[in-house]
């Protein structure tokens, strides 16, 4: 498995995620509300990508491990 290309490819994804984050605090015509309901499910989405992204890697050297022992 790949590690290092999964990584790059979610940090792909979370970069354009935080774009999606800043372009929505910055949008003066949303009320706070309407700027939380729009920014939520992108940290929502951030955390589970990065999430994933930790558990693979456990994984992967759960596995490392196993094959050398």
């Amino acid at each position: 498995m790949n590690i290092e290309f999964i990584e790059s490819k979610l940090g792909e994804i979370i970069a354009e995620l935080e774009k999606e984050v800043m372009e929505a605090l910055s949008d003066q015509s949303l009320d706070k509300k309407q700027t939380n309901l729009r920014i939520k499910p992108l940290t929502s989405t951030k955390k589970i990508l990065t999430n994933a992204l930790e558990s693979i890697k456990m994984v992967e050297r759960v596995s490392k491990e196993e094959m050398e022992g």
